[in-house]
């Protein structure tokens, strides 16, 4: 029988009051039960938000270098488990395992570098226009901080989350995505293991539906930090922006690598190939449009049509293999529903275009990877979303021509550029509308110390990582000390 897995609330493990249950199964083999996850609701969402609320009151008031400390030793936990977890995370949603060692490892990465942000929770202080005054300010904890995570970095996106959250004061309720739901409870078992007291960290297994919802409605929910599509983004925007909650959104992404034609294209095809068909394409910054020049298009194509045949698709778990699953059927669906509109409206597909199910694929959902050419701005396999290991191909005829398609797109994540040329390299990053600009490298492969979001429909304005998440975990007080023994009026014309 399938081992039983619980929500974190209030100190204690425990089930659903519903006392349901889900599985979580292995894309790569679907027979094979990961574990059974509780199937949680609204009144398990109260019951962690008020363990939440009572633990702010103690955790607001450790000093922030003890909070990173403990984060520190989580870290150090999480070094010796990390090929137990890598593992884990490819049963659980299928990307290969050097993909999954490099999950855990950014998780690892953000462990050490939220311990350091403890000591590091810098504020501004500036002089008084009055004398015998003293104008600060400080950085304070919020409160409790809902998080809900995707299932395509189910490590490195919660820690991306939660450790900011901690290391600046406040309290956490967590939902994971219900496709890895292990690898979350193993992060929220680090945590505790390394001191975080109960009650500061909650985990609520479930659905966005019944327990994503009723996070993002709690009253006494403070913020809201959501990485997924666009359209729940909005609506989740719309909802707690009524109540004036604070929310950071990581939605969708449609990006392209340019190639232009004194650009390095041996380099130029070892990123597309790891930008499109890394994680299968399973990442808000995944390469699904290449726009190549029209000098370099024909030989490009042939390169890159050899060096998609020789992908090798199969279970993670296998060192031979370099593209994984898709994470679920349902996902299965959607690619093919976009491989078929996009030859409905007249691009040539070059390679893949199928679900594979034979031999080692028989019990998974595997899926050939897919190149599109002679794709047009009008198609919807240029402007969707797809999710999958779907690759569309346009061709231009310059420079400008390349940046005009590359802005014409809702989202606004990631875009790459390989050029030889340090000034076309320089106005990409001015003019290609994204929040991230590689140059020579692909649109993947963002670290934890720097800014990661988007402009456009792929969010709303906020960052994920380095420095400026721990602005959006944290609020500004303001403080004048007067210590001139007299009243000193500001805001009066004294002059």
């Amino acid at each position: 029988m399938a081992e039983k897995y619980l929500n974190y609330i209030a100190g204690e493990w425990r089930p659903a009051i519903s006392g349901e249950w889900f599985e979580n199964r292995n894309p790569a083999n679907w027979d094979e039960i990961i574990g059974l996850f509780p199937k949680s609701g609204k009144q398990d969402v109260d019951l962690a938000v008020k363990a939440a609320r009572e633990a702010f009151k103690v955790w607001r008031l450790v000093p922030a270098p003890e909070r990173g400390a403990i984060l520190k030793r989580a870290g150090d936990i999480m070094v010796e488990r990390k090929e137990e977890i890598a593992r884990n995370m490819t049963r659980e949603m299928g990307k290969v395992l050097t993909e999954t060692l490099g999950d855990t490892q950014e998780g690892i990465d953000t462990f050490y570098y939220a311990a350091v942000e403890g000591r590091r929770l810098f504020s501004h202080t500036a002089p008084s226009e009055m004398p015998c005054k003293m104008n600060l300010s400080f950085r304070i904890p919020i409160g409790v901080a809902g998080l809900i995570t995707p299932w395509n970095f189910p490590m490195a996106i919660p820690c991306w989350k939660s450790l900011p959250a901690l290391v600046c004061g406040n309290s956490v309720v967590f939902k994971p995505a219900s496709d890895t739901p292990l690898t979350a409870t193993t992060l929220v078992e680090i945590l505790l293991e390394a001191g975080i007291p109960p009650g500061v960290i909650n985990i609520v297994h479930g659905g966005g539906g019944a327990v994503g919802t009723s996070i993002v409605d709690h009253p006494d929910i403070n913020l809201i930090s959501f990485t997924g599509s666009s359209m729940v983004g909005k609506q989740i925007n719309s909802k707690a922006g009524a109540q004036l909650k604070r929310v950071s959104l990581e939605l969708g992404g449609k990006n392209a690598q340019v190639v232009m034609d004194d650009g390095d294209l041996d380099l130029a095809l070892e990123g597309v190939l790891w930008g499109a068909f890394g994680t299968t394409g399973q990442r808000c910054t995944a390469t699904s449009r290449l726009i190549l020049h029209e000098a370099i298009h024909d030989k490009f194509i042939d390169m890159l049509l050899k060096a998609v045949e020789g992908l090798k698709v199969g279970d993670g778990l296998k060192p031979e293999n370099t593209v994984g699953p898709v994470v679920n059927k349902g996902q299965v669906e959607t690619v093919q529903s976009y491989v078929d509109i996009g030859k409905s409206e007249g691009a040539n597909m070059i390679c893949g275009g199928h679900q594979l199910t034979d031999g080692d694929h028989a019990k998974g959902w595997f899926y050939a990877p897919t190149v599109f050419t002679g794709v047009t701005q009008g198609m919807r396999i240029f402007k969707e979303e797809i999710f999958g290991p779907v690759l569309s191909v346009i061709k231009v005829k310059d420079f400008d021509e390349a940046v005009r398609v590359h802005n014409d797109c809702i989202y606004g994540l990631s875009s790459s550029i390989y050029t030889r040329d340090v000034n076309k390299a320089m106005v990409a990053i001015r003019d290609f509308e994204a929040g991230i600009t590689y140059v020579n490298g692909p649109t993947i492969g963002a670290e934890c110390h720097m800014p990661f979001g988007g402009v456009k429909e792929t969010g709303n304005g906020h960052r994920e990582g380095g420095w400026p998440v721990y602005e959006f975990y944290s609020e500004i007080k303001t403080v004048y000390i007067d210590y001139s023994g007299k009243l000193q009026r500001a805001q009066i014309d004294n002059y």
